[in-house]
């Protein structure tokens, strides 16, 4: 008996030895297995880089034209309308859009000139003129055409994009 009672602990032992071999198996064809999936993706994701950045030297327009807009903020005023009947007046904030950090930084340089040259547009205008979009979009088109006049002595002056009205009150007393 004592060898029959020998043979199934070793038919036990037996079977209990394959199941950590396998188990341990499983765990190397899975750690090969992670290892060819994140190198693929690593290997994917630098050639995908490399294309995107020969793209990208193909096409430089395009990258130019998708870049961040870039805004100018001036601080609201009022400023006299041409009377019609009585006091009127307007308080306007206004935003401009320009092509570059360049250009931004130059309007904020000349920002003097830029409220006067705003203040002489705005208070040529009577109040029936703003009251329309139509009016509105005709004032854009000369603020972009008064603030793209050079600053300083001659040459270019900036570049404006558009022009984005955040406040526009017109107030009669």
């Amino acid at each position: 008996m004592a060898t029959k009672a020998a043979k199934p602990a070793a038919k036990g032992a037996e079977a209990d030895a394959p199941a950590p071999k396998s188990k341990k198996m499983l765990f190397i064809i899975l750690g090969v297995v992670l290892l060819l999936v994140v190198g693929g993706g690593a290997a994917a994701f630098m050639m995908m880089g490399s294309k995107a950045k020969k793209g990208a030297e193909d096409h430089p327009k395009e990258e130019a034209t998708s870049k961040v807009p870039v805004f100018v903020v001036i601080e609201p005023f009022v400023v006299n309308l041409l009377q019609e009947t009585g006091d009127q007046f307007l308080q306007v904030a206004l935003t401009l859009q320009v092509p570059n950090a360049e250009t931004a930084e130059t309007l904020k340089v000349f920002m003097p000139q830029v409220r006067s040259r705003l203040l002489m547009v705005l208070s040529s205008k009577k109040a029936s003129e703003l009251m329309t979009n139509e009016g509105k979009r005709n004032l854009t088109d000369e603020i972009i055409d008064q603030l793209g006049e050079p600053f300083a002595g001659g040459g270019k002056g900036p570049t404006i994009t558009d022009v984005f009205y955040t406040s526009f009150v017109i107030q009669q007393q």
